[in-house]
């Protein structure tokens, strides 16, 4: 029998207590110091034990102020299941489910659950307008010059600023600029594949990434993907002799919202490096955190430039500008090369918008707001889950980003459910989308970005009542 760890034990005391309500919703815990002499243990062991207890939800840091039970401590609902693909399991694309959703981007009229893009509310709109003209006049030809194929180097330098949680381990030089993180994916992907080769993905994964591999001609490998602590680390060591890359998001899942612990990533990167597997990270929503301080990416514990760390704006500030990058690792070359086959380079103005946000601290404080907005909204939707829709009904526990993951009733196909959703006007992402095998037909993704209005929650109630005549 497997001992429990001194942590474990002072963090299930911990829980015991929240779910007791002797701790309550709002409470403030004792500071790692003051717990480390009421347990009598060291300072790591608290940390250790607090960091369980919020990988479960049940308590959040706040900036400057400590620990809290967490809002969401007393959800009634509980985790999304862990999927094991069987071996013989067919392959079934699933691309004109992704046409039908996408072909509702421009419906103004149908509230939007299922595209992951933040609404028009959440966006600095004004002040990315005053920056538009700003940037054309600093420039003396207009922006139609064509840009350095790496990029723009003011957009560069300024991202390799800003990434202060990478602590200062890129420069501008390590950066390369693309059309979004889709177009870095994409390209790492090239970069490291042949066609043929397998790739390891999370499932439920992202339906993009799922259509760049099919695209690239590459096999697909899903691995067993815990809604909380991401990719089962020991199911990937099995395949990862038979893979030539992994394709992973680490921080806030799309769609389960999960954050990687920091041991995980540690060991995942420990991982890929014993078997020399690069590592394509997405990490577009990692500055979309609930907690205390943006969590580090993969890339922070990489020595031998294996992970190629991807990042855009198209979620967080302005997804019609497609401004993205990666830094590439030992592969910076071939990406280089292959953005000269492509594209040859960026468009020069988006990119001078970007860096002018960067420079002055714009984006930060845009960031600050919207994820106060994202939160806020995270708890109402979860809220109106629970109130609205069946209690058997399993709910995913985001630990940032804007992505809410539903299991629901075995007998419900959310794809016959989408259709209903649409005629009243109003939509979802079938969980069908993610996966290139013929599941998660029970599933759906909402994206909770929006103006949280009295039609987006009769919405979410029309949409439990659907679920629950299905059953």
């Amino acid at each position: 029998m497997k001992t429990e760890a001194l942590y474990q034990k002072i963090a299930r005391t911990i829980a015991e207590q929240i779910q007791s309500e002797t701790l309550q919703q709002g409470d403030k815990l004792p500071s790692i110091r003051s717990a480390q002499k009421l347990y009598n243990v060291s300072i790591n062991t608290v940390k250790l034990a607090y960091l369980e207890l919020e990988s479960h939800s049940l308590i959040e840091p706040r900036p400057k102020s400590g620990y809290f039970v967490s809002q969401t401590s007393q959800r009634k609902l509980a985790l999304p299941s862990v999927t094991r693909i069987k071996a013989t399991e067919k392959k079934e694309t699933a691309q004109d489910l992704v046409d039908k959703v996408f072909g509702t981007i421009a419906n103004e009229d149908v509230t939007q659950f299922a595209l992951g893009i933040p609404g028009k509310n959440f966006l600095p709109l004004a002040k990315l307008n005053k920056a538009i003209i700003k940037a054309v006049k600093d420039r003396d030809d207009s922006a139609t010059s064509y840009e350095p194929v790496q990029g723009s180097e003011h957009l560069r330098r300024e991202i390799a600023k800003w990434a202060l949680v990478l602590e200062g381990k890129i420069t501008e030089e390590d950066l390369v600029i693309t059309s979004g993180a889709i177009n870095a994916i994409y390209n790492g992907l090239m970069a490291v594949t042949k066609p043929g080769d397998a790739v390891a993905i999370e499932t439920p994964a992202y339906f993009g990434v799922l259509r760049a591999i099919q695209l690239l001609g590459l096999r697909a490998i899903e691995v067993p993907t815990h809604p909380v602590l991401g990719v089962d680390l020991d199911a990937l060591k099995e395949i990862l002799p038979q893979v030539a890359a992994c394709c992973f998001v680490t921080n806030f899942n799309n769609p389960m919202g999960f954050q990687m612990p920091d041991e995980n990533k540690k060991e995942l990167v420990r991982l890929i490096t014993h078997y020399n597997v690069p590592l394509i990270e997405d990490d577009i929503y990692g500055n979309l955190f609930f907690g205390a301080e943006r969590p580090k990416p993969c890339k922070y514990y990489d020595e031998a430039g294996l992970v190629m760390w991807c990042g855009s704006v198209s979620k967080s500030m302005a997804p019609g500008y497609r401004v993205g990058w990666v830094a590439p690792g030992q592969f910076k070359d071939k990406i280089i090369r292959q953005k000269i086959g492509q594209t040859v380079c960026s468009p020069s103005l988006f990119p001078d918008v970007i860096a002018h946000f960067l420079e002055h601290g714009r984006y930060d404080h845009h960031l600050r707001t919207f994820r106060q907005k994202l939160y806020a909204n995270y708890l109402q939707i979860q809220r109106a889950v629970e109130t609205y829709f069946p209690d058997n009904t399993k709910i995913s526990q985001p630990k940032g980003g804007f992505m809410l993951w539903l299991e629901l009733d075995k007998r419900i196909c959310t794809e016959d459910l989408y259709e209903q959703a649409l005629k009243q006007k109003m939509n979802f992402a079938p969980g069908r989308m993610f996966s290139q095998y013929n599941q998660y037909n029970n599933c759906m993704r909402l994206n909770y970005a929006m103006e949280w209005t009295d039609r987006v929650e009769n919405d979410l109630k029309k949409l439990g009542t659907m679920v629950k005549n299905s059953i």
